[in-house]
Formats: structure tokens, sequence, C-alpha cells
């Protein structure tokens, strides 16, 4: 499973930091909506699902957590505790995301307006979709 890490360039002085980022420069796809995620228990899991067609990026922009990423075939864990770095999360990715510090503030950047047909909620029914729509990542 290949993961995608971007790096975003800060800028700044002595007032502080800035990281501006815009779409097709920055981030891998036109963005449709953005919504954050903050408050949350550290025995919490979020997520615990996939999407059919969505993009992400998730940045952390304060404190940190885990997500847990699984195309199917594999699983693997990634930190994201840097304001300046992005997680790519293509299609028909399965995510988990907990072990939340207490400031954690997680921005996400999706490639789609919501809507619920979109989601894929259950793991068994993500294997299965996965298996129905020949939808491995890396063209297998």
């Amino acid at each position: 499973m290949e993961i995608k890490k971007y790096f975003f360039k800060p800028h700044g002085d002595e007032r502080g930091k800035l990281v501006a980022l815009e779409q097709w420069n920055d981030i891998p796809f036109e963005i449709k909506r953005v919504y954050y995620i903050y408050g949350t228990k550290q025995s919490v899991r979020r997520g615990k699902h996939a999407h059919k067609k969505v993009k992400q990026m998730i940045i952390c922009v304060h404190g940190k957590c885990k997500i847990l990423l699984d195309d199917g075939k594999e699983q693997q864990i990634m930190m994201l505790d840097n304001p300046c770095e992005g997680l790519y999360i293509p299609e028909v990715m399965w995510r988990e995301i907990y072990d939340f510090s207490p400031d954690a503030v997680l921005l996400v950047l999706a490639s789609e307006v919501y809507s619920e047909d979109d989601y894929i909620r259950n793991y068994n029914d993500f294997l299965r979709y996965i298996h129905e729509n020949n939808q491995f990542l890396g063209g297998e």
C-alpha cells in the first residue's frame, strides 16, 4: 500500500506562521467540502468507513492523532502531529482515526460534497465492494 503524505510550506516571521493551501497546487483535487473535528476523547475511534468516490486530505492542525488505513489487503498506521503535513486518502480506503490528544483539531478537505450514498460504513461491505468492483488500489 502506497501512502502519500504531503508537506506544506509554512510562511512566517516573528508574528507567527501561516500555511496556505490551494486546490490542484497543494491539494491534488478540487476542494468541494471542508470540515474539522475537535473535542474528541482519546478513547474514541472516528471514521470507521470508506468512501466510494471521495478523496480527502487530512491535516492535524493542532495536537496529534493516529489514522489506520486499510486498502482491503494491508493496513498501515500513520501519525499526524505536524500542521505542515497532510495525509492524502484516496477513494475506497477504509480509515479509522484514534488516539487523539486532548487538544487535537483535525482539518479535512474533501473532493465532493456530503452524500450518504458515498459511504461504506461496514467493514465486510467494504471488502465485498472492493472485490465486486475490482477496486484494489494500485490497479490490481
